[in-house]
């Protein structure tokens, strides 16, 4: 079983930035060889997408995402993905979950399903206010 613990999550003003870390543990394979992806849920909506970073290096972000508001990457040597929020805004508030997914595609855009995913964190929360 491998465990992902979220941290970094907090209460933010409009326009700042947080980095947000998702650390493996238990019975891993070579972290290098999961794709980790990032999702986010705020109150009564779905889990959405928010980026990926496969097994092979490939990145996506969502189709929303503005050039450079997120940044994924991972620290294989720490067991540790990061997800970089800048320019928040009061609409990233949501629930910010991490996820592996020992699946190997070509293809990254399926990553952005959170059907593909065999573990998943807790969450960590993000709040911005305006």
């Amino acid at each position: 079983q491998v465990q992902l613990v979220e941290s970094g999550g907090g209460l933010v003003q409009a326009g700042g930035s947080l980095r947000l870390s998702c650390t493996a543990s238990g019975h891993l394979q070579s972290f290098s060889s999961y794709t980790m992806g990032w999702f986010r849920q705020a109150p009564g909506k779905e889990r959405e997408f928010v980026a990926v970073l496969d097994w092979s290096g490939k990145i996506s972000y969502s189709a929303d995402s503005v050039p450079g508001r997120f940044g994924i990457s991972r620290d294989n040597a720490k067991n540790t993905a990061y997800l970089q929020i800048n320019s928040l805004k009061p609409e990233d508030t949501a629930v910010y979950y991490c996820a592996a997914s020992t699946a190997y595609y070509v293809d990254v855009s399926i990553y952005g399903s959170t059907r593909v995913y065999n573990y998943w964190g807790q969450g960590t929360q993000v709040t911005v206010s305006s």
